[in-house]
């Protein structure tokens, strides 16, 4: 059985006690700008790229990578300790607050000496229970704001994991950042956005604030106006967008950052859409959503009724000894439901997967002989 979805949708219950934004970030407005080098490489380029995003009023935090885990050996890894006081200068001069991405307890407790506001953890920590949960022992009666980015594997629990062991600690003031996932097939993205498992922790916690990195999602800096529309149109709380003073000298990741310039066009096109709806609006939608519940509803009814007849093929099946995989059957439904759709003007890639879906759940309720709800429910 197919455990992907079971581990992205697993039906949890969520205790988190999280702190709104505006209690810590005063006069906070959706989007959160956080924006800053990859990596901090010298002492000028940090201040002048801190004050530079600092003329833009929607950016309320600098961010700048200081120890930067690299795949392999050889490549630049952070400045390390060295860039602390750079940043306790940027906030000095700029007023931003400073944020750090940390990989261990001694890294924490360097940002603690040096009054970083904000730290942050990363892809590869996330993806690492042991590390989360030395960091957040750490962090115990700390008072400091934490980010999660998701880990680099699309594991939803992962993600909620790393929160909770935040939570556990005393951590309230927590962002998590949706950074994308990583995939061993070439993308038109460095990292796959799969936005369906943002959106779903968006629904299992709605008072964590979500913040997106279009920096790392689209790992080019022409696609990142993009998706940074798009964290929008979702209703994300905020963006974390890679910025440097001259980006095509960075020495880390520089094809995926911007100019400050360029980051204050990108947020002045932004469309914020509103999240609220007027009476007459409201009203409006209000039918058409009672008309989609009612095909929803007819959807599962049918779905229910399929995978009846099909528990009684598996039957017919196993008593005639017959494979359960016919070739020939599934070209013919693949073809013929494709040629329907076309004709009713669907996109086919899209039933093409809603077929494929429902093709492998019926094999697997015809070779396990199961109940239809033992893959909702997580039964093995």
């Amino acid at each position: 059985m197919n455990k992907f979805s079971i581990t992205i949708f697993a039906p949890v219950k969520l205790e988190l006690n999280i702190s709104p934004l505006e209690n810590w970030i005063p006069g906070i407005k959706r989007p959160l700008i956080c924006a800053g080098p990859c990596s901090a490489e010298t002492e000028r380029q940090v201040l002048d790229t801190a004050k530079a995003i600092a003329n833009i009023p929607q950016v309320r935090i600098f961010r700048s990578g200081l120890w930067k885990p690299r795949t392999r050996p050889g490549d630049f890894e952070g400045i390390g300790e060295k860039g602390l006081p750079w940043l306790q200068q940027v906030r000095q001069d700029t007023g931003l607050l400073t944020c750090v991405e940390v990989a261990s307890p001694w890294h924490v407790e360097a940002c603690l000496k040096h009054d970083i506001d904000i730290l942050w953890l990363g892809a590869r920590t996330v993806v690492n229970p042991f590390s989360v949960k030395e960091i957040s022992a750490s962090l115990k009666e700390v008072d400091i704001p934490v980010m999660v980015k998701n880990p680099m594997n699309p594991d939803l629990n992962l993600w909620i994991g790393a929160v909770e062991r935040l939570q556990h600690a005393g951590i309230h003031k927590i962002i998590a950042i949706h950074r994308g996932f990583s995939a061993y097939k070439v993308a038109p993205y460095r990292n796959i956005p799969l936005w369906e498992i943002p959106i779903e922790l968006k629904r299992l916690a709605p008072q964590l604030p979500i913040i997106v990195d279009p920096s790392h999602i689209g790992g080019h800096r022409d696609l990142i106006s993009q998706l940074s529309q798009i964290a929008m149109d979702l209703t994300f709380d905020g963006l974390m967008i890679e910025t440097h003073i001259n980006p095509g000298e960075a020495w880390s990741d520089k094809n995926q950052q911007i100019t400050p310039e360029a980051l204050r066009l990108l947020i002045e096109r932004l469309s914020v859409p509103t999240q609220t709806l007027n009476g007459k609006t409201e009203s409006a939608l209000g039918l058409m959503r009672e008309q989609i519940d009612g095909f929803d509803d007819l959807l599962i009814e049918t779905l229910s009724q399929r995978m009846r007849v099909i528990k009684d093929i598996g039957k017919v099946k196993k008593e005639k000894n017959i494979s359960a995989f016919q070739i020939e059957r599934w070209n013919e439904i693949l073809n013929k439901r494709l040629e329907l759709s076309e004709k009713y003007g669907l996109n086919t890639g899209f039933i093409k997967k809603i077929l494929e879906l429902i093709h492998k759940e019926a094999l697997r309720i015809q070779t396990e002989g199961g109940d239809q709800s033992d893959s909702v429910t997580g039964k093995e």
